[in-house]
């Protein structure tokens, strides 16, 4: 759509002036419904026909993005194109470039939620080339790709993530096949099974055929990778698994494979890790050559990613390595970073993933352990795929999740008078409710005394109050709680926070006094 496009800007009164604002060069028709969101098609057709809008002024009408319903109505009532524009006034200049460049907008979808899916679809372009037969049969001969069981890896593709089961014999079969499939679901594309430090667990092994075959019943047909310190474990799944994490200078000449190995700098046996980047190199590459002569005929090597307070000397080894031998498969433990940090885990995965495009590390390993470090695999996979692009920004997807990118210029005058907010004694009712969350979904019991009467569940906040409201003859007051606190609810489920009820999402953030 070029540029020199006759536009017609509808909103309400109270976004006028930062619609007049952020939609420069449009002309900018004014409802009488003060906020913009209240509007419909039908009421929008019905005053721009009362003001005599007709169908040769304008070459496009955009409608606030929030404004249910299709913008179909528009169209064939005034015979003008008619689009939904975004939800926020502040996206207008994205927007309007965007139909410049031939951006095709939606009659149902807000302009906002198609930069989304259109950049979503330009990562599965990418994907999608990476997974042509032809690429990859000319990618893997080349020395920096590897073929991990039917899962091409490499500088020619995208990141890998692993997802760890931590302790799988301890969850046994069926947990780890639950634990398994959620990994997948998330966006892992290896499943890593991790045994119990200290432990033997060789009768654990002989499932992984069976795992292998569940996770295919459920449509995933992925490599299975193996960790474990304990030789006799390795040796077992040698038969069973298509990676093998954990391989160093103490176990080496024991279990020579044609399969994929991960060598790491460390000689476990004898309580060897050198600390120094410099050293932990050397030390990793005369172990690979060791491999090499030994017969092993894929190596992906790691140099350990540490935490706090070693994190920056461990990522300049990963940086070393990388220098000295650029065409060698790289992994990483980034879960280990984000497990061991008291910090939210969505900024650190971004971050890590950052660091790995630059060094060219292929993969990932993860897990999901703690709560602080729920959402990981996703995170990751996100942040991945943000890193297909040469900048991650501005790209119609992000992983802004508690802060916002630009901040809201939503503010009103204030009226003549002005009244401090003050709370009222509030009687109690007969009926009570009790919220709760589980499996994706809002729960609320209606109780009388102690017995619960009624249980209604749903997704949507504003379904359940309805439907309580159906139910029960409940106070104003009453009602409000319940709508703030179903809101809290679904914030919680959209973070995947637990939540109780009259309990704050979100704890304050005291800073320690100065001296």
């Amino acid at each position: 759509m070029s540029s020199d496009k006759r536009i017609l800007l509808v909103t309400g009164r109270l976004a006028e002036p930062l619609v007049r604002k952020y939609g420069k060069g449009c002309d900018v028709f004014v409802t009488p419904v003060s906020v913009a969101a209240f509007l419909t098609p039908e009421l929008i057709a019905r005053y721009l026909k009362k003001a005599g809008i007709k169908s040769e002024d304008y070459d496009l009408i955009l409608i606030p993005g929030l404004v249910r319903g299709s913008a179909q109505i528009i169209e064939d009532e005034l015979g003008i194109s008619a689009f939904k524009g975004p939800r926020n006034a502040m996206d207008l200049p994205q927007v309007l470039n965007a139909l410049s460049e031939g951006f095709r907008l939606s009659k149902e979808k807000p302009a906002d939620d198609l930069f989304s899916i259109d950049a979503l679809k330009r990562v599965e372009d990418i994907r999608n080339r990476t997974r042509n037969r032809r690429y990859i049969e000319d990618a893997l001969k080349k020395p920096w790709n590897v073929l991990i069981g039917n899962l091409p890896a490499g500088r020619d593709f995208p990141a890998r993530i692993l997802g760890e089961v931590v302790d799988a014999p301890r969850l046994g079969v069926e947990k780890t096949i639950e634990k398994a499939l959620y990994y997948l679901r998330e966006g892992a594309d290896i499943v890593d099974i991790g045994m119990v430090a200290g432990e033997s667990n060789l009768d654990f092994i002989e499932e992984i055929p069976e795992i292998r075959e569940q996770l295919k019943e459920n449509g995933f047909d992925v490599p299975i990778s193996f960790d474990s310190l304990n030789t006799a474990e390795i040796e077992k799944a040698l038969e069973y698994a298509d990676l093998f994490l954990s391989v160093d200078a103490g176990n080496l000449e024991e279990l020579v494979t044609e399969k994929p190995v991960v060598l790491i700098p460390t000689n476990q046996k004898k309580g060897f890790f050198p600390a120094k980047p410099s050293e932990r190199v050397e030390f990793l590459e005369r172990l690979k050559e060791r491999a090499l002569n030994l017969g092993y005929r894929t190596v992906i090597l790691d140099t350990i990613l540490e935490h706090v307070p070693h994190l920056a000397r461990s990522i300049t080894a990963f940086q070393l390595y990388r220098e000295r031998n650029p065409d060698d498969v790289l992994l990483a433990g980034v879960g280990n970073v984000v497990e061991l940090y008291d910090a939210d885990s969505v900024g650190m995965n971004a971050l890590l993933a950052g660091i790995a495009k630059e060094l060219s590390i292929n993969l990932l390993l993860t897990t999901e352990v703690s709560a602080k470090a729920r959402g990981s695999v996703r995170e990751l996979r996100r942040a991945i795929d943000m890193n297909l692009f040469d900048m991650p920004k501005d790209l119609g997807f992000d992983l802004l999740i508690l802060k916002e990118k630009r901040a809201s210029e939503w503010r009103f005058k204030p009226a003549e008078k002005i009244i401090e907010a003050e709370e009222k004694q509030v009687e109690l009712e007969p009926v009570y409710f009790r919220i709760w969350i589980n499996d994706g979904r809002i729960w609320v019991n209606a109780h009388r005394g102690t017995e619960a009467i009624l249980t209604i569940t749903g997704e949507d906040p504003n379904a359940i109050i309805d439907t309580i409201l159906e139910h029960f003859e409940i106070s104003p007051r009453h009602a409000f709680y319940l709508g703030r606190e179903l809101e809290r609810a679904k914030t919680a489920l959209k973070l995947r926070r637990s939540y109780v009820q009259e309990v704050e999402l979100f704890k304050e953030f005291y800073l320690s006094k100065r001296d």
